[in-house]
């Protein structure tokens, strides 16, 4: 009946308090949050924690982050404040392979929209994602923030805006129960560098307006995912080159930036 108990993170419970003030309206749409060191000082933790909630909670699209200006609450629906699904799941395999149809339903036409509808911001916002992810791979983080980041600027370059709501609501429920799992996926060898190589191809149909790509290449990376998910729970993959024989058409072989 009952599951082990699981501690949240500092960054959560940071967003826990963000969202509770919105809520109860004590947060208002165009309000200025305090500064990092100034939250950091008040709730008594550290600045790289405040960062980690202010950059979750700008990928839920909760907040907006302006450089030199500060960090603004954003006008958001109650739906997108409520505690998610998430909180009533556990991060099981089940879970996870419904999660990833769900996630296959909505980002694949996704994406082709993206590709028809997306404008320069919305590009450098997904480049500025994937640039993150090798930066935070590359400091020994998992990557999962800039991971779904990207995922939520292909949403936002769809300019489909009750799509962008309903990936919003769900956001938390994709970060929560994806955050194990991806912790196990980059123990494989050159996982992070085949995850960010789909999300760049996804990224480099949307430049070149190609929806019937685009549309392909996220079913690809989704479809990846997946069998990777059921390979770690039966524990038959030590490689990306187990997954060889899955169909990963738009493949790139320069230099990213990892380590070696």
């Amino acid at each position: 009946m009952f599951r082990p108990v699981k501690t949240k993170k500092i960054y959560e419970e940071i967003i826990g308090q963000i969202k509770k003030l919105i809520v109860d309206g004590k947060l208002q749409p165009g309000d200025k949050l305090l500064s990092e060191r100034e939250l950091s000082e008040t709730l008594n933790v550290s600045r790289a924690s405040v960062r980690e909630a202010f950059s979750a909670l700008e990928m839920m699209g909760i907040i907006s982050i302006r450089p030199g200006e500060g960090s603004f609450v954003r006008q958001v629906s109650y739906e997108g404040m409520l505690e998610p699904l998430s909180f009533l799941l556990q991060v099981e395999i089940d879970d996870i392979m419904q999660l990833l149809e769900v996630r296959k339903i909505l980002e694949v036409e996704t994406a082709a929209l993206a590709a028809q509808r997306a404008q320069p911001d919305n590009i450098e916002e997904m480049k500025a994602a994937l640039n993150a992810m090798i930066e935070e791979v590359n400091t020994g983080q998992i990557g999962d923030l800039s991971d779904a980041a990207f995922h939520f600027a292909v949403a936002r370059a769809a300019h489909n805006s009750i799509l962008i709501k309903v990936m919003y609501t769900i956001s938390d429920l994709m970060t929560n129960t994806f955050r194990a799992s991806r912790q196990k996926l980059f123990l494989v060898e050159e996982m992070p560098q085949l995850l960010y190589q789909s999300h760049y191809g996804v990224l480099e149909a949307i430049m070149g307006k190609n929806p019937a790509l685009a549309r392909r290449l996220m079913r690809e990376h989704l479809n990846m995912v997946e069998e990777a998910m059921k390979r770690l729970k039966h524990g038959t993959i030590t490689s990306v080159k187990d997954l060889q024989e899955i169909k990963i058409e738009h493949r790139i072989d320069k230099d990213f930036g990892f380590p070696s």
